[in-house]
């Protein structure tokens, strides 16, 4: 975990993929270390986290997050936390703030997983889209880290940025650290876990559905993350705010002053009105 600040808690938690870390949420960090308490985190399996072999779901994912938060209350007095997550991370901190309300005072989900399409994931309680015939086939006998090192070499942590990013010029310096991550021992772990579905929760929208916290979305309109469609399920939710960008699906890389300036207003929004 990495801290940095003074003042009221704001937890800040990167996107999954082959090469996550921190690093994803740095220009924030960075900002709002001016006049937060800012902590940002390595999700288990990514970043400097633990990387042992072990099931990756959203159970674990959540339970990190619960974690954090109670060391973060206990660091800053008791406060409630402002928390902001990107991608499929979102699903993680959107279930984490349905189990333990009274941690979050808002959260902001960026370019959030399970708005895509029409079709609803309203599964069992904590099941996942986990495909374990595909996760055995990715692992394979002998060759799982030889395939992960294959989707993690430069040129291919290139390419899916730009896909992230939807232009060919993305930030260089977290194109480095991905590349750099991923070289870790047990890397591939965690990303085997994501491909195969294990991250991925069916329930989501059920989740979604009981956030009473103040919730602000935003997301791009660029790359490969812009379908969005199913965002008409909890637009009129007056819980709910939500900004849209010309960006990729990273905007605080790309507008960090517009990002962060609407990301303030939400913050100062009066309670009654977040």
């Amino acid at each position: 975990m990495y801290v940095a600040g003074q003042g009221a808690p704001l937890l800040l938690i990167h996107s999954v993929n082959a090469a996550s870390s921190a690093a994803e949420v740095r220009p924030l960090h960075e900002h709002y270390a001016r006049s937060r308490t800012v902590f940002s985190i390595d999700l288990p399996g990514f970043g400097l986290s633990e990387r042992s072999d072990r099931p990756y779901t959203p159970r674990l994912m959540t339970d990190a997050i619960h974690a954090v938060a109670e060391q973060i209350r206990l660091r800053c007095g008791n406060a409630a936390i402002d928390a902001l997550a990107v991608s499929l991370s979102c699903e993680f901190l959107a279930r984490a703030a349905t189990e333990k309300p009274g941690d979050y005072r808002s959260l902001a989900l960026v370019s959030p997983t399970g708005f895509s399409g029409t079709q609803s994931r309203r599964g069992p309680p904590g099941s996942t889209l986990a495909m374990p015939w595909l996760l055995k086939a990715l692992r394979g006998p002998g060759w799982g880290a030889a395939l992960f090192r294959g989707l993690t070499r430069p040129g291919v942590v290139r390419f899916f940025l730009r896909k992230t990013w939807g232009a060919k010029k993305i930030d260089e310096w977290l194109w480095q650290q991905a590349v750099l991550t991923a070289r870790e021992p047990g890397a591939e772990h965690a990303p085997l876990h994501f491909l195969s579905g294990g991250l991925f929760s069916r329930d989501i929208h059920n989740v979604y559905d009981q956030l009473t916290a103040p919730v602000w979305m935003s997301h791009g309109t660029r790359g490969d993350f812009t379908d969005y469609r199913g965002k008409t399920r909890i637009q009129e939710r007056a819980n709910w705010h939500f900004s849209v960008y010309p960006t990729g699906a990273m905007p605080h890389f790309e507008i960090p002053e517009r990002f962060c300036q609407d990301y303030d207003q939400f913050l100062a929004l009066p309670p009654a009105v977040r």
